[in-house]
This record gives structure tokens, sequence and C-alpha cells, in this order.
């Protein structure tokens, strides 16, 4: 090979977190669909050996389909050229090559954050290096495949290195003599972790040597306690040890550069360290909330809410520890507190498809579950008073709903609103209750969420962008009055995405600049997913040859954003739209829950008329989701082509009420063109 090819050749892979790679300069690149990311996965965890060509194939299909193994050199071709794009036309792959029977991939340990992660585990390594290899997470490894086989214990071990290395750090702070910085992620770990004996060890030791004597031996019983009810466990010689050494005060807990056992507590430092102000007030608030289950749930969810705006990792993090918040506090039998953790969760929501629909559901049911407690006056605001959680059950138990208890009925419909947000049946009603509720509150931010539910369903039909956009208006000043910056971005991209529908797009853009603008000004860099595929979907209305490349470098920044409901099969079927509104056929891709409005076209670009009637006939109306308007529009396609005039009428009058709008514009994201007027 070229030796000057071979040296600009650097790209780098991901799998601690959604499987991503990027380009020597940094920069995302697209991977295309789930079994593109799969081969690549299969290949990293592998650990650079040969993977035979059929075992990717029995990897990637549960059944495998006729033309499996053609597939699967189509998905290694198409990951050659996002890896080495400036390869020569003849030279061979020097990084997915093919050996033997089959593929590997030839990567420096330092290029795959997994291998380098094993690797920094593998050598003493002090708090710096450490921190840095945790901070390479994204969320779990391997996300986008968690029930697939291969997975699983590459997966596995890498989660056990994950827990010593958080282990690790924290006994590296407390070498280095700076107990405080320990307690936090200690703290966290072993609620999430009651099992790992050492991490309770470390953390009542940081407390020791913090001054905590008190605190210290709390955990060191609370460790006991829960090694007995979850395992039926004592504690190990070492934990009994440290309960003893505490109590006695023994020198040997005392590191050498403390006083009395009790580290100074470092303040923030000369230049003002965020991370330091950020220990220092998570070990005042260990030390002054305590072990209270109730406060803490609630100050979780507030810490959820602003993970979730962060990026990628913190919305998946946010999402899982979101469920566990909720299941502890129905385990406390606190009704109000459960409605107030359900609902406390205001995370805003632009985009019509779950990221995760099981969870979805298990936050429905449990919203649902406190709704049923409350009773039909949600007297919640009065249920302490009362003396009883029974008295959550009847209205005329606590007299007439409190305030509180309303605006807590409001929250969790909002919820549900938006929790079901692309389902059938909608909550429509739901949402428009929990609007009116909101706004007897006076309560700005409540209100907010309350809208968000109702945009989320007001997709129950085609054309109602102008529904949508007038949300959006009340959204925009209400939250600009009120100093809800989440809520006014939301606001601007729903204006920006309906706008769009309506082919306003000099008022739509000023709209995606107003959301840059906020999103940019207060670190929420998920809002350039949603205004860089605008973008893309208005350069595609000007200049097509353009669209696909723009459409690229758009799916580029899903990569990792934790929105697996916004990118399945989003970047193929834009490309399709450009496609047929260029007079080009349908070809095959990657359409994820789009393939079956797809399959009918593509059947007919492939030249197979019977099948592609048997597919439009069996077809099921699409779901009512922002993309519900080019659905039918592929549809309408279809049935014109095939002449099949039951399924044209049938399309046409779904698409009726949005005559004269861009199919598919209202998700901001690609259109099919205008709709027609009625003949």
């Amino acid at each position: 090979m070229n030796k000057q090819y071979r040296d600009r050749v650097r790209v780098s892979f991901g799998v601690l977190g959604p499987v991503a790679a990027w380009d020597p300069a940094g920069e995302p690149l697209a991977l295309r669909g789930p079994r593109h990311r799969a081969v690549l996965a299969r290949l990293i965890a592998a650990n650079g050996r040969v993977v035979p060509l059929g075992d990717l194939v029995t990897d990637l299909w549960v059944a495998p389909p006729a033309g499996a193994v053609a597939s699967v050199r189509t998905f290694v071709a198409a990951l050659r050229r996002a890896i080495e794009p400036a390869k020569p036309p003849r030279a061979a792959a020097s990084i997915l090559v093919t050996s033997g029977p089959g593929y590997a991939l030839h990567a420096a340990t330092d290029d795959v954050d997994a291998w380098r992660f094993e690797a920094v585990l593998r050598a003493p390594a002090g708090v710096a290096v450490l921190a840095e290899a945790l901070s390479w997470w994204r969320g779990p490894a391997y996300a986008d495949f968690p029930d697939d086989p291969w997975a699983r214990g590459a997966r596995a071990r890498l989660a056990e290195l994950r827990l010593q290395a958080v282990e690790a750090l924290a006994s590296a702070r407390l070498d280095a003599g700076r107990p405080e910085e320990a307690i936090p992620d200690l703290d966290a770990h072993v609620t999430e972790h009651p099992w790992r004996e050492n991490a309770w060890r470390l953390l009542a030791l940081a407390l020791y040597r913090t001054g905590r004597q008190a605190d210290a031996l709390a955990v060191v019983r609370r460790a006991r306690v829960q090694l007995a009810e979850r395992l039926g466990l004592d504690p190990s010689p070492a934990l009994a040890a440290l309960e003893s050494d505490i109590l006695r005060q023994a020198a040997s807990l005392h590191p050498a550069d403390s006083v009395l056992g009790a580290s100074v507590p470092a303040g923030p430092g000369p230049d003002g360290s965020a991370a330091q102000v950020w220990a220092n007030a998570a070990a005042d608030y260990n030390r002054i909330v305590g072990g209270g289950a109730r406060a803490r749930l609630d100050s979780t969810v507030g810490l959820l809410r602003s993970l979730a705006v962060t990026g990628g990792g913190g919305l998946v993090a946010a999402r899982r520890h979101r469920v566990a918040a909720i299941t502890a506090a129905e385990e406390l039998g606190d009704p109000e507190l459960t409605a107030r953790v359900i609902g406390a969760y205001d995370v805003p929501a632009i985009w019509s498809r779950s990221d995760d629909p099981a969870q979805a559901a298990q936050v429905v049911a449990a919203a649902s579950r406190a709704l049923a407690a409350a009773g039909p006056a949600a007297a919640m605001g009065s249920a302490s008073a009362a003396g009883s959680a029974s008295a959550m059950g009847s209205a005329s138990a606590a007299g007439p709903a409190s305030a509180s208890g309303l605006a807590a009925r409001a929250r969790l419909l909002a919820t549900i609103a938006v929790e079901t947000r692309g389902l059938r049946p909608g909550r429509l009603e739901e949402a428009r209750e929990a609007v009116r509720l909101a706004r007897e509150q006076d309560d700005p931010a409540l209100l907010a969420f309350a809208l968000n539910g109702l945009f989320m369903q007001t997709t129950y039909r085609a054309g109602l962008a102008r529904e949508r956009d007038a949300i959006g208006v009340e959204l925009v000043d209400l939250a600009g009055r009120h100093g809800l910056v989440t809520s006014e971005v939301l606001g601007h991209l729903i204006r920006m995405q309906a706008l769009g529908a309506l082919d306003d797009f000099g008022h739509a853009e000023a709209h995606a600049e107003a959301a840059d603008a906020l999103a940019a000004r207060h670190e929420l860099p998920l809002v350039g997913v949603f205004t860089e595929w605008f973008r893309a979907l208005r350069l595609s209305l000007t200049d097509p040859s353009a669209a696909e490349p723009a459409y690229r470098r758009a799916a580029a920044r899903l990569d990792g954003a934790g929105m697996p409901g916004l990118e399945n099969g989003l970047l193929d079927l834009a490309v399709l739209t450009v496609r047929l509104r260029r007079g080009l056929p349908a070809t095959d891709g990657d359409y994820g829950p789009y393939e079956p409005w797809v399959r009918p076209l593509v059947l007919l670009g492939k030249g197979r008329p019977a099948e592609a009637r048997q597919a439009l006939r069996s077809t099921m109306d699409p779901p009512p989701d922002l993309l519900t308007e080019a659905m039918w529009s592929l549809l309408a396609r279809a049935a014109d082509a095939l002449g099949d005039e039951e399924a044209s009428a049938r399309a046409r009058q779904a698409l009726l009420p949005a005559a004269g709008e861009l199919a598919g514009a209202g998700s901001g994201l690609l259109t099919l063109g205008t709709i027609p007027p009625p003949d």
C-alpha cells in the first residue's frame, strides 16, 4: 500500500456507549444503519481476530434471509467507504480487512476506546489517567445491541472493568489525600451496585478521612443491611475490621499527610475549578441531607433533568436512572412522592417517536397508578394533612382538591401525553386536561410541560402543522418571559418544524437560528442535531444534488446522541425522498420502522409490480407522528404508479387536511414535496 496514504489513515472507534467512529479530525463518521454498526461492533468485540463471514451472518440475523452473505459484504463495503474515504480505488483496505474466510479490524489499541480502556486498567494509573479513562464511557458498552448474544461477553467484561475503574479512581484519590472528591462517585456507585464490598469500604474510609466518623459508621452498617437482605451474606473480614478501626480511630486509617485523620477539604482552588466546587457541594449534600430517601429522590429528579439535556450519554443515563427513581419512590409506598418523582422529569421532547418504548410504557403505567391512587379529585396536596396515605384515594377524606394536588395531576397527565407519543389510541384528552389544569395553577413551568404533552399528541391526523405552530408560539412567549430556557428552545424547534410544513422557510430558519443561539449560550448540544437536519432539508429543496452529503453529515450528529427513536432508518429514508422527488426509483436501504411504507416503491423499483401491489394492500395506516404525511405520500405514490384507485383514494383522503403543505416537512427533516389539492 502507498505509505503516504497509510500514514493519513487514523480513524478511531467507540463501543463504550453507542457504536461510533471518528475521522482523524475527531468528526463523527456516518455508519449508516444498525446492521452496518453491528458488523463493526462484532469485529471490535473480536479484538482484532478474524470473524468468519458465516459467523457474521449468524450473529446479525436469528433467521438469516436469502442473500444474507451478499448483504454482509455490502455492509462491509459501505463501512470501508465511511472509514477510508480517501483510499485509492485499487488499494487494499488497511483497517477493515479481508482475511481468509472473513474480516478483521486492524486498528491500534489507542484507536478503539474499549481496547484503550482495558490497557489503562492493566497498568498502574493515577487519578488523572483513571478519570480520563472513565470519561470515555458514553453509555453502556455496545449500547446499540443490548440483547445480542455475541455482545454479551464483551459487554459483561467491560462493565466489570468499569466498576473496578470507579473503585480504583476512588482509591487513587484517597492515596492522593483527596477523599472529598471520592465521596460523590462512591455514594452513587454503592447505590447502584450494593454487592461491591470494596466500594462500601472505600466510601466509609473517605467519609472518615473528611472528619465524618458517624457517617462512615453509618455506611458500614448500611453495607451490612444491604448484603444481608440482598445476598444473605455477612460483611467480609475487611469490612468488619474497618468498622472496628473506625470505632477506635486506629492510626492505620490516617494517611501520612492528614491531621488527626481528617484531611482538610480543598476549596475551589486558585482557578475556581468547577469540578472542585461540585465535589465540595456534593460532599456537603451527603453530610447534611444524609440518607433521607425522600429528599434524595426529589433531588435526583432535578439532577436527571439537567443530565438529560447535556448530550447523548447524559440522555441515555437520565432515562435509565429515571425508571430506577420511580421504582424506588413506589417502593416507599408514598403516592405523593411517586407523583412528584414522575411528574418532575419535564425534559422537553421534540420527536414524536419514543427512544425506548418499553421504558415509556413503564413510566405510563406508574403514572396511571399514581393517578388512580390520587382519586378523581387528585387531592394530593392535603393528603399529608389528612394524616394518612389512604386519604389520597378519596376527595371527601381530604376536602376539596388542593392546588398542589391539581398541579400534580397535571404533571402526571402531561407525562402520559409525552410518553405515549406516536401511539394509537392517542391521549389527546389527557393532554388537553393537563393544559387546562396548568393554566389554572399560574405555574409557567407546569404550563410549558403540559403544552409539550399537547404538542406530542397533536399528530393524530395529517394537516395539524398550524395547531402545532400555535403551541410553539405560546411556548416561545411563555418561556421567554419566565426564563425557561429549554422550553423556549422547544418552542423555537416546534415553530421551525411547523413553518417548514407550511413552506415558510424564511421564518422557520429564524427559529432555527434562535434555537442554536440559546443552545450555544446554555450548553445544549442536542439542539444542533435538529437544526442541522432542518438545513439539510432546506438544501434538498434548493440543490437536490448536494442534499445527500448534507444528510450524511447530519446523520453523523446522531451517532452517540442517545436518540434511537429519531435515528433508526432516518438517513436512508431522507435520501430516498430526494431520489423520489428527482424521479429516480426507490432502492433497497435500511429504512428501520418506515420500511412497511417504503416497501411497495422498492418492489416497483425492482420491477416486481405484483408483489408491490400485495405489499401496498397489506400495509397498515401510518402511526400518528411527525412523518405521518410522508408515509401516506409514499403510499399514494405507489398506488398511483400501480393504478390502484382504492389505495390511492384512501391515501388522498388521509392527506386531504394537509393539502398545500409539504409532506413530511413538519418533521423538520425531509419532504416528498407539496401535497396536491383534491381533484
